[in-house]
């Protein structure tokens, strides 16, 4: 009998712990994410990209299970304006990317809607470049945020920042600045709406970090970055010597959304 007790006991605790081990494992789960550039280099070239994506690309990924898509382009006054597009896609993990290559293989609907993309001649392709960044969200903000806003999508701002460092311990100063420091916690309290924190896990321009803040317009931007400068918080975190000098460049683009984003 008492061999019985301790067996049911053992049992037990294994139960326990393994749904102990599960629970964390899904609270601790981060989401990944692709963002896919385009370069273009004139309005055929975004025109051709626009039509494909919006046709052919974003119902293909909804089919094959990514329910949102976010596509931006630069602002009509950022420098980059007509020479990129940025599209958005969160992941549950990261072999999904070899999982939608191969769905989109096997979409005929897709095959069928991409064909002038696909097949586009060798002297008038519909980009210059693709550039291809992966990236793993941070721990304070594990999974997208897709804000609600209720300006037209042409007067809304996303601004994408890549924030990169000299080495990688120093990069991965800075993101613990973002994270244990609490740089996320100060946009989260301004109302910054940030999409995505991420960690560069594969890119040109590594190390660095990136990150996007929404705002329903131009002028909301501005506000919300100012309070962002002015909030004690911050004054005292990018005070703190052991966060000094975790910058080194930064790069950072004005967009507004697509009206076929789903973001």
């Amino acid at each position: 009998m008492k061999s019985t007790k301790k067996s049911v006991s053992g049992l037990l605790s294994v139960l326990v712990f393994f749904l102990v081990f599960m629970i964390s494992s899904t609270l601790s789960a981060r989401d990944y994410y692709q963002i896919k550039v385009y370069t273009i280099k004139n309005a055929d070239q975004e025109k051709s990209i626009d039509n494909y994506l919006k046709t052919a690309y974003i119902p293909a990924m909804h089919r094959a299970g990514i329910a949102t898509v976010g596509v931006f382009k630069p602002k009509a006054d950022d420098p980059a304006v007509g020479t990129k597009v940025f599209v958005l896609i969160p992941l549950k993990e990261m072999s999904q990317i070899e999982k939608i290559e191969t769905s989109l293989s096997k979409d005929k609907e897709y095959q069928s809607g991409a064909a002038g993309y696909i097949n586009a001649a060798f002297d008038n392709p519909p980009y210059e470049r693709i550039e291809s960044i992966l990236l793993k969200a941070f721990a304070k903000q594990p999974d997208l945020f897709v804000p609600k806003f209720t300006t037209p999508k042409s007067e809304q701002i996303f601004e994408l920042r890549s924030y990169q460092s000299a080495t990688e311990k120093i990069y991965l100063k800075k993101v613990e600045m973002f994270n244990e420091g609490g740089e996320t916690g100060i946009f989260k309290s301004i109302g910054a709406n940030a999409v995505f924190y991420g960690e560069v896990i594969s890119g040109s321009q590594m190390p660095n970090l990136m990150y996007m803040t929404s705002y329903e317009n131009m002028q909301s931007n501005e506000d919300h970055w100012k309070l962002f400068r002015d909030h004690p918080d911050w004054k005292k975190l990018s005070g703190m010597e052991e966060y000094k000098n975790t910058v080194s460049h930064i790069d950072k683009w004005m967009c507004n959304p697509t009206d076929y984003s789903d973001i």
